[in-house]
């Protein structure tokens, strides 16, 4: 029998485009009424256009669904209480919460501004508090819920978007602190690290040859939200066309040990065998260089 979300409530950020569109979309169609929040930017967070979250809200209901457009911006705690309370007001329960919205301020750590800086991790990083902050009371008070926040493989590292990078990681953090403090109330919270094609990954600077489509992202989406997913929680998945995987929670590896202090002549004697985590950014960092010397776009 096919999950169903019927009765369920899901509010939906980022909602008019991209993953985020096609997350509302399934959502709606396994039963789910969608709060469809996008304030309409650019990919860049510039020249917002109202009409677009009202857009897939009309899509949903002529596909039979149930959908209201909002279009306030994450990155305030009014914004996203107005995107949780839309599924308050209109069907009196808010069940789970998808945080897709996202901008890209491109730029060289060396050479990126603070405006740069503060404007992604706004929209990604407080842009997933405001919206899990405005739920989670309701979540606790109705002992069930589910927060799905959007993270994505950069968050190990990125060689041109420090700002992007530093969001995402926080996001994963966020997610795995919320889930903690949350679990004894019956409420879960997940991330999704999504390879797709959309306006984002388009300007990408390596050709991304583990990818897919964001209709592929949204099957998990809607898991993670139904109740087949209850035991499910703290996790990381990265979703790339038919590939699903899971990441692995950060752990000690290795460890040196002795009795006092270490000096740092002995820490130099002994860091061959502890060793380091190798960061494969770094590979890729040697392959764009190559790459670019001759004329070529390298693959992630």
């Amino acid at each position: 029998m096919p999950i169903s979300l019927e009765e369920k409530v899901v509010a939906v950020t980022g909602a008019g485009r991209g993953i985020g569109r096609a997350a509302a979309l399934a959502l709606a169609d396994a039963g789910a009424r969608v709060v469809v929040s996008d304030l309409g930017v650019s990919a860049h967070g510039d020249d917002p256009d109202a009409t677009v979250a009202g857009e897939v809200a009309a899509e949903i209901a002529a596909r039979g669904g149930h959908a209201v457009a909002v279009t306030d911006s994450v990155t305030s705690m009014e914004g996203g209480q107005a995107i949780v309370g839309a599924g308050m007001d209109t069907w009196g329960r808010i069940d789970a919460v998808v945080c897709a919205a996202g901008i890209l301020r491109e730029k060289m750590f060396f050479n990126m501004s603070e405006e740069e800086w503060d404007s992604v991790v706004a929209t990604h990083l407080k842009g997933t508090f405001t919206v899990f902050r405005a739920a989670a009371p309701i979540m606790r008070e109705q002992r069930s819920g589910s927060l799905i926040g959007v993270t994505s493989g950069a968050f190990v590292a990125s060689v041109a978007q420090a700002n992007y990078s530093a969001a995402k990681a926080g996001i994963v953090s966020l997610v795995r602190s919320v889930a903690a403090g949350m679990h004894k109330y019956g409420v879960t919270a997940n991330c999704i690290a999504p390879t797709a094609r959309t306006r984002m990954s388009a300007d990408v600077p390596m050709k991304l040859t583990d990818i897919g489509d964001p209709e592929d992202v949204a099957p998990m989406i809607v898991y993670l939200a139904s109740d087949e997913a209850r035991h499910v929680t703290a996790q990381v998945y990265s979703v790339a066309g038919g590939k699903i995987a899971l990441w692995s929670i950060p752990e000690e590896t290795k460890a040196i040990l002795k009795d006092g202090r270490w000096t740092p002549d002995e820490i130099s004697e002994r860091m061959a065998w502890i060793g380091q985590s190798r960061l494969g950014v770094l590979d890729r960092v040697k392959a764009m260089a190559q790459a670019a010397g001759e004329g070529q776009r390298p693959n992630a």
